[in-house]
């Protein structure tokens, strides 16, 4: 079945109907709401999306608090019983907390893809999504469409539902590809995006590697230094004794360094009267013209 009619199924009830306003009227298409204990509501499987304490949180206790879950969610029986939510894993969360027993719902009969394609465009479009929960979403709709056979370029397809650059969309998914620690670090700003894209493509246990290096030396990877730890991996030369050797080197060769010239050897090439600036603008234009006699030599 097409994400179109898929979505379809789980058209919700309109503003009008869950405020009052209007006569309601029956949702056909979206079957009866059912009020179901929330011990009965499971998390869906691989549910890439975290809930989060924050201003948003709060304001949906104090809307539950106030009247109750106004929008139901969207949940499909399970074979070994209960349901499984496809839609309001946050509002269980905020029922249980309020202590509210029951959760209105819509109960679909949807198979893997179907409820994997609403799951993800249902969360997509929060504020505050972390990269890693976007990886996971991205990676999940794209095995999704593509295990409905659908014709055409899935990227594409979802480039254009999102409205972001298919490319970008390409990069999540691939990003998906790293292990929990490597995407916590992406998430906390520890590790570029780019960086992390680049890694991705390492073996489990290289990554394991890296993330214990990164760790014990506190070095967040530039760009060069992430293509280079993927350039030894296709080479089957990453192992823990090389990439200690390249960071090592790396850091040796990019510290700081501070220089201290003494008096006693400034004294031999200036008169005692010059100043410290003096001193500095004379060093630094006879520095500059070894440099372009330097670099006139190395290119003759």
């Amino acid at each position: 079945m097409s994400r179109t009619k898929a979505l379809e199924k789980v058209k919700l009830t309109r503003f009008d109907d869950l405020f009052g306003g209007k006569e309601a009227e029956p949702a056909v298409e979206a079957g009866e709401v059912k009020q179901i204990p929330i011990s009965e509501l499971h998390e869906f499987h691989n549910h890439p999306f975290q809930i989060r304490s924050d201003e948003e949180l709060e304001e949906m206790i104090e809307s539950v608090r106030q009247h109750g879950v106004l929008v139901p969610g969207i949940v499909r029986p399970r074979k070994e019983g209960g349901y499984e939510i496809i839609a309001g894993h946050t509002r269980r969360h905020v029922c249980e907390l309020l202590g509210i027993d029951i959760m209105p719902v819509f109960v679909k009969n949807l198979d893997d893809d179907e409820a994997s394609l609403i799951m993800v465009d249902s969360n997509i479009q929060r504020e505050n999504i972390l990269p890693s929960e976007k990886a996971k979403a991205y990676k999940i709709k794209y095995d999704a469409m593509k295990n409905q056979g659908k014709e055409g370029n899935s990227l594409q397809k979802m480039s254009e539902e999102s409205g972001e650059n298919y490319k970008s969309i390409q990069r999540y998914i691939w990003l998906a590809r790293l292990n929990d620690n490597l995407l916590g670090m992406v998430d906390k700003k520890k590790l570029g995006f780019i960086q992390g894209v680049s890694l991705s493509v390492l073996s489990d246990k290289e990554q394991d590697m890296v993330y214990d290096a990164i760790c014990r030396y506190e070095k967040k990877l530039s760009t060069i230094q992430a293509n280079t730890i993927k350039q030894l991996s296709a080479d089957g030369k990453l192992d823990e004794e090389t990439l200690e050797r390249y960071l090592f080197s790396v850091e040796r060769h990019s510290k700081k360094k501070d220089i201290t010239l003494k008096n006693e050897r400034l004294a031999e090439y200036f008169e005692e009267e010059t100043t410290e600036d003096e001193m500095m603008d004379v060093i630094f234009e006879l520095l500059e013209k070894w440099k372009q006699k330097r670099g006139s030599e190395e290119n003759e």
